[in-house]
C-alpha cells in the first residue's frame, strides 16, 4: 500500500507490511531461518554480487527485519533504515561508518554512558579524538569544531537533564564543516520528533525502550541515506555481526503498531506527574521540556509534538532522600531503561551513568542527589500516590539523614 499522504498512526500499523502473499497471514511472518536456498547458481552469483535483490543469510538480511527497517524509514521520513542486537550495536556502526583514524567527533557532554564509553575508551584507542561539549549552547560546539571534525552527535533530549538539542542550528554548524550530524531520539521516537526532517544526517534509537515498548526486547534502528545504510550493511553488520534476530524484529513491528497511542499516554502521565514533583515540598527541582519554567520549554514546543516519558528531579535531601524515596516505591520499579509500560525509577550516577568519570558527570550537572523517572502508562493517581508515600517525611532533609539508609550502592 502507498503510504504516501497518510497518517502517523496509519503508517505506524501499515508501513512495510502487508498480508502475506501466499497465506493471507495478517502478522508478518517470523522467518526464521539462518540461510536462503537458491535455484540455480547463477541466482545465488547474482544475490551475493548484488546484482539481484532477494536473501543469501540473515546475518545480512531477513524479510522479517526488511518490515522493520522499511517502517521505521518511513516513520523518520528517512531512505533507508537498518536494524541491529542493539542500541549500542547500531550506534557503534554507525560511528564506525563515518569516522576514520585522525578524525574528531564534537559530542554531548551528558551522553549515554555507553557510548561515551564507546567513543572514549574504544574508538579513542583507534585514532578517533572526541570533544564532550554542552550541545545545547551553539556557541561552544561552533567552538569546539576542527578541522578533522567529522561528526557530531547528540540526542534530541539529553539524559537524565533532559536538555533539548536544536537540530536545525547544529545541522547548519556541521555541514557548514563538511560534518554529519548523528542524533540519538530514543527518548522521543518519530511520533515526537523526526530530526531527519530537520537536518539531521543519521537517527539511531535503542530500539529497547519505547519503540518495542513492553521492556521484552534488546535491538538497535538507524535510519540515513540509502548509500550509507547499505554500506554498514555490508560491512559493520555483517563483519562485525551485531545483528537482530526475526523474533526480535517481529516483536518490534509489534510494538510500533500502537506506538501513537503509548507516547501519547507516556507525555500526558509525565507531564501531570512532572506537575505535581514541581510542588511538592521534598522536591528541589525538576527537569521536564513540558514545564513552562524549564528553561528550553520554547525550543521543546518547536521542535517537538510532545515531551516525552522521561523527567528527572532533585530532592532537597540529596543523595540520602534519593535512596530513600527508592527503597520505599512500591509500585515504581527500581530499574534501568525507560519505554516501558511499566514507571522506572533509578539513580543515574550510580547506574546508567556509571560508566562516565565523575568529574564528567559532575560538569555535566549529574549531581549524586539527582532521579530519573520513565513514566509508565498506569493510572496516574497510582504512580502519584506511590510517589507521594514513597516522599512521606523528606520535607527536611534533616530527617532524612537521621534515618540512616543503606548506601545507594548496595541497592
Amino acid at each position: 500500500m502507498d503510504m504516501r499522504g497518510k497518517g502517523f498512526a496509519t503508517r505506524a500499523i501499515h508501513a512495510g507490511q502487508a498480508p502475506d502473499p501466499v497465506t493471507g497471514a495478517l502478522s508478518t511472518p517470523i522467518y526464521q531461518t539462518s540461510t536462503f536456498v537458491f535455484k540455480d547458481v547463477a541466482q545465488g552469483a547474482a544475490r551475493f554480487a548484488g546484482q539481484e535483490d532477494g536473501y543469501v543469510y540473515t546475518r545480512v538480511g531477513n524479510p522479517t527485519q526488511t518490515a522493520l527497517e522499511q517502517k521505521m524509514a518511513d516513520l523518520e521520513g528517512g531512505e533507508a533504515g537498518l536494524a541491529f542486537g542493539s542500541g549500542m550495536a547500531a550506534i557503534s556502526a554507525v560511528l564506525m561508518a563515518l569516522l576514520r583514524q585522525g578524525d574528531h567527533v564534537v559530542h554531548l557532554d551528558a551522553l549515554y554512558g555507553c557510548t561515551h564509553a564507546f567513543l572514549h575508551g574504544i574508538l579513542s584507542r583507534f585514532g578517533v579524538e572526541a570533544t564532550p561539549v554542552d550541545t545545547s549552547d551553539l556557541s561552544r560546539v561552533r567552538a569546539a569544531m576542527k578541522p578533522n571534525t567529522r561528526v557530531i552527535y547528540v540526542e534530541t533530549l539529553s539524559n537524565p537533564l533532559l536538555k533539548v538539542a536544536d537540530i536545525p542550528g547544529l545541522a547548519a554548524i556541521a555541514h557548514e564543516a563538511g560534518a554529519k550530524l548523528v542524533v540519538d531520539s530514543t527518548f522521543l521516537t518519530p511520533y515526537l520528533h523526526r530530526p531527519l526532517e530537520q537536518g539531521a544526517d543519521v537517527v539511531v534509537h535503542s530500539a529497547t525502550k519505547y519503540i518495542g515498548g513492553h521492556g521484552d526486547i534488546i535491538a538497535g534502528i538507524a535510519v540515513g541515506p540509502r548509500a550509507l545504510m547499505d554500506e554498514i550493511r555490508i560491512t559493520t553488520l555483517k563483519d562485525i555481526g551485531g545483528i537482530i534476530s526475526p523474533f526480535s524484529a517481529w516483536l518490534l513491528l509489534r510494538g510500533l503498531k500502537t506506538l501513537p497511542l503509548r507516547m501519547a499516554a507516556h507525555c500526558e502521565n509525565a507531564q501531570t506527574v512532572a506537575e505535581w514533583l514541581a510542588a511538592h515540598p521534598a522536591v528541589d527541582r525538576v527537569y521536564y521540556p513540558g514545564l513552562e519554567t524549564f528553561h528550553q520549554h520554547l525550543l521543546a514546543r518547536r521542535q517537538m509534538k510532545g515531551f516525552g516519558g522521561v523527567l528527572s528531579f532533585e530532592l532537597k535531601g540529596g543523595f540520602d532522600a534519593g535512596v530513600h524515596l527508592m527503597n520505599h516505591v512500591k509500585l515504581c520499579h527500581l530499574a534501568v531503561s525507560l519505554g516501558d509500560v511499566d514507571t522506572l525509577i533509578e539513580h543515574p550516577a550510580s547506574m546508567t551513568h556509571f560508566a562516565v568519570p565523575e568529574e564528567d558527570r559532575l560538569k555535566a550537572g549529574i549531581t549524586p542527589g539527582l532521579v530519573r523517572l520513565a513514566v509508565g502508562i498506569e493510572d496516574v493517581e497510582d504512580i502519584i500516590a506511590d510517589l507521594e508515600q514513597g516522599l512521606r517525611g523528606l520535607e527536611s532533609p534533616v530527617n532524612v539523614r537521621e534515618r540512616k539508609e543503606p548506601a545507594l550502592a548496595a541497592v
